[in-house]
């Protein structure tokens, strides 16, 4: 008897993740898949936001389990696929995850590894976990807009280094070293913008902003740890904000980017909270999960554990 659509993977594929990754390695990939004894479908993305509405798609046909084969950004599209679907709960959906990206920073949270066969034998197992969500509103142009996102958001000069970083996607470049050659290239052109920031309607800070991260979950720009107390499924948004600070600081304390020991430093604030809300005197760019946005004014909220992930922890 042949499974149903509700039992099947269905693998949304992205070509293009990992500079191409995804194209190379889908053959690869699939033979797993197939040796596995997965049940799947799959849909391949052809442009930006596409893997939004495969999702959508796929679950009013009746698939419960997507599984991205893909990077951060692919996951993060699949996410608002998600929530935007009107067909079921998001946390009746079982997401998981075969990296294939350049940073694939979400994985490392999880414990997926980066290897196929393991990642693929984690995705049999169907470990699961309810883990949270973060919605954000921002503004394009003069325009109001929400986006979902389940990792990291970034502001500041966090924001400019991912658009740098995605322009060279775009293009078909770059690779896992991309992100820290524009951390420090960066420098010279950014310049500092006031911010008021409140965290559940009280003001913890207002000042000149160098950047700033809002976390789900803790890693982001390819293994950097900027958020590194985050608790996936704890209700609470983490907050790690760097002050106006020198570009000789940025350079000599880069490896604690890594570590999780920049929120010692202080120059650093942290916060927690439930809502964020963010203003500032010139506009302010974002990302979420790697991917870039608009700009100021932000209002960050949390979606307590409504997501149903596969995990290899």
């Amino acid at each position: 008897m042949q499974a149903s659509t509700k039992d099947q993977w269905l693998m949304i594929v992205n070509p293009n993740a990992g500079v191409k990754k995804g194209t190379r390695d889908w053959p690869k990939i699939q033979e797993i898949l197939k040796e596995e004894g997965v049940d799947f479908s799959c849909r391949f993305t052809e442009r930006k936001n596409h893997a939004v509405h495969l999702a959508a798609e796929g679950i009013a046909g009746g698939f419960r389990n997507l599984c991205v084969v893909g990077g951060d950004g692919t996951l993060n599209e699949v996410l608002n696929g998600i929530m935007m679907a009107g067909e079921v709960t998001p946390a009746e959906i079982t997401i998981g995850m075969v990296p294939v990206g350049t940073g694939n920073d979400w994985c490392r949270m999880f414990d997926i590894p980066f290897d196929y066969l393991k990642a693929i034998r984690v995705l049999k197992r169907k470990k699961t976990f309810l883990q949270d969500a973060g919605k954000v509103t921002y503004y394009h142009h003069e325009d109001p807009q929400v986006r979902f996102f389940m990792n990291v958001a970034g502001m500041g000069y966090d924001a400019l280094v991912a658009k740098k970083t995605n322009i060279l996607k775009e293009k078909g470049r770059g690779g896992p070293l991309t992100y820290m050659y524009f951390v420090f290239s960066s420098l010279f052109q950014y310049r500092f913008l006031d911010a008021v920031i409140d965290v559940d309607g009280r003001t913890a800070f207002k000042g000149e902003l160098f950047s700033m991260n809002v976390g789900i979950c803790r890693f982001n720009g390819g293994g950097m740890m900027q958020v590194p107390n985050a608790v996936a499924d704890d209700g609470m948004l983490d907050v790690t904000l760097i002050r106006k600070t020198s570009k000789w600081m940025v350079v000599r304390y880069a490896r604690k980017l890594f570590d999780g020991s920049l929120i010692d430093l202080p120059i650093v604030n942290t916060y927690r909270g439930e809502n964020i809300r963010i203003r500032s005197t010139g506009k302010i760019f974002l990302e979420t999960d790697g991917e870039s946005l608009g700009h100021t004014p932000f209002i960050f909220e949390i979606i307590p554990r409504c997501l149903t992930i596969v995990t290899g922890k």
